[in-house]
């Protein structure tokens, strides 16, 4: 699905950063979430971010894994606890496929 043109000023809104999962863990409570601790760089810190993808991915893989977030996203409440960003994936058929990064990318790298 083809998606409406932006302009280049909303395009530059968006804070993207190369994130490092410090720790994942499972939401027991939750049939899809996992939260994961990720590290984005002297800018941000570590925050807290649950993604989707539980039904796909094991959190003890996730671990160590350096990808891509949105790390200026409004805080949003998820379960007991608040996401503070996004993992960026892509999506095919509905299934989220991971981009994996290098793991000599510096944590907190900017995406332009």
């Amino acid at each position: 699905m083809k998606k409406d043109l932006i302009k280049f000023d909303d395009f530059a809104k968006l804070d993207i950063r190369v994130g490092e999962v410090i720790d994942a863990k499972e939401v027991e409570e939750s049939e899809k979430l996992i939260e994961l601790t990720v590290d984005l760089g002297e800018d941000y810190g570590t925050k807290t971010i649950f993604a989707g993808i539980k039904k796909w991915y094991s959190a003890d893989k996730l671990k160590g894994t350096k990808m891509l977030f949105l790390a200026n996203l409004e805080p949003k409440k998820m379960m007991d606890s608040y996401s503070q960003g996004m993992m960026l994936a892509v999506d095919e058929e509905g299934k989220p496929l991971l981009v994996t990064l290098d793991k000599s990318y510096n944590n907190g790298l900017i995406v332009k």
